[in-house]
């Protein structure tokens, strides 16, 4: 079984940004290069959430990326920075990622919405609009699993 994970970060002013993508591109590059991941995508929607949608060898590979590294260093800012943070994970038989509309309905269905100081109207009904036909950017890993 392959673990499908799905985050989507709302920034709730634009003088995050330069620094949510400096640790993006950290974050980027050390997914990159992490035993275990297969496959991913990063998108921003057009109401200004960011997505990124990634497969797993399995939860341990996920969580040694997530607990460590540039993206643990990331995670500590996002409840300053996001009036909107979602997650979801599933186990499926493929490595396939999942299209938007899959990982809308997951996040909607299943997903969990993670504290933040300043949440939107949106965060506190767990509202999450969806995207419609965003550019992604693809990734794949820099070394073999």
């Amino acid at each position: 079984m392959v673990l499908i994970s799905v985050t989507r970060l709302h920034l709730r002013a634009p003088r995050y940004l330069p620094a949510f993508l400096w640790h993006n591109i950290m974050s980027v590059w050390q997914i990159l290069n992490t035993p275990g991941f297969l496959s991913g995508k990063l998108f921003r929607d057009e109401h200004g959430a960011f997505w990124t949608l990634t497969a797993w060898k399995d939860e341990l590979a996920m969580r040694n990326y997530r607990n460590s590294g540039s993206h643990r260093q990331a995670m500590r800012y996002l409840p300053h920075w996001c009036d909107e943070v979602a997650v979801v994970h599933w186990q499926q038989l493929d490595s396939n990622l999942p299209d938007t509309n899959k990982a809308h309905y997951c996040m909607v269905a299943e997903g969990h919405f993670t504290k933040v100081l300043h949440p939107s109207v949106a965060h506190q009904r767990r509202e999450i609009p969806s995207p419609t036909s965003p550019k992604a950017i693809a990734l794949h890993p820099l070394k073999k699993s």
